[in-house]
């Protein structure tokens, strides 16, 4: 695999060298910037977070960069061609404002691929799309920048019974990346536990599902959750 690897990088590196931009070199750039433009859409579906996300603008980020490699082609060395494509992207009109400076972000990396790969840097690209989808994941995964570690709060009242205790905690595992005991204490006359846990969700929309399980599966006879508004994060 690593030999078939090295090989798809030695002839990607043959294009590069090669001066004259033939349909086969711009077949396999505009190839290689299809499936690099799906990668950082995925990503960025992935990474979001909030309430603006927007489908037209995932699929944009595959258009630009495919339209950015094209645009390389038709430039060439022409410093004639440059000004005339310059001249006309400045008559039109961009509309659309971008609420989330990490949205220009991905814009920014979508045209810096699409760059590297109009200009045969093969290679560059693939290794650049890489190193920045994986660092974008990379904090995506470690909440970096987020001033809390913890979605909201969840309370839980449990009967006395055998089996509650150890349903609660797997369900917990299941639903929840970082679980965190606030409090615990007896009601009823003692014959229920109340717990107040601080949660990390693995999927914030299905909370209200794990508020069920704990209901059906841990016989809770109360369960709410309390998820802050992540809005402010963003």
């Amino acid at each position: 695999m690593n030999v078939e690897f090295q090989r798809f990088l030695e002839s990607l590196s043959a294009l590069e060298t090669n001066s004259a931009t033939g349909v086969q070199s711009l077949a396999v750039s505009l190839l290689l910037a299809f499936l690099l433009g799906q990668c950082i859409a995925v990503v960025y579906r992935w990474t979001h977070v909030g309430v603006s996300y927007s489908r037209t603008f995932t699929q944009s980020l595959v258009v630009l960069t495919m339209a950015v490699t094209l645009v390389m082609f038709v430039i060439g060395d022409n410093i004639v061609t440059a000004f005339g494509l310059l001249g006309a992207l400045a008559i039109i009109r961009f509309r659309n404002v971008l609420k989330d400076t990490r949205d220009t972000s991905f814009i920014f990396v979508a045209l810096v691929l699409g760059m590297a790969l109009g200009a045969q840097r093969h290679v560059v690209a693939l290794f650049g799309a890489s190193a920045l989808l994986a660092v974008i994941l990379y904090m995506r995964a470690v909440d970096f920048g987020a001033t809390t570690r913890f979605d909201g709060h969840l309370s839980v009242r449990l009967p006395h019974l055998p089996t509650s205790a150890g349903e609660m905690q797997t369900t917990l595992r299941r639903f929840c990346r970082r679980v965190r005991q606030v409090s615990s204490r007896h009601v009823a006359g003692g014959e229920a536990v109340e717990y107040v846990f601080e949660v990390r969700l693995r999927d914030r929309q299905r909370g209200d599902e794990m508020v069920e399980e704990l209901r059906q599966y841990a016989r809770a006879t109360d369960a709410s959750l309390v998820v802050r508004d992540q809005i402010a994060e963003i």
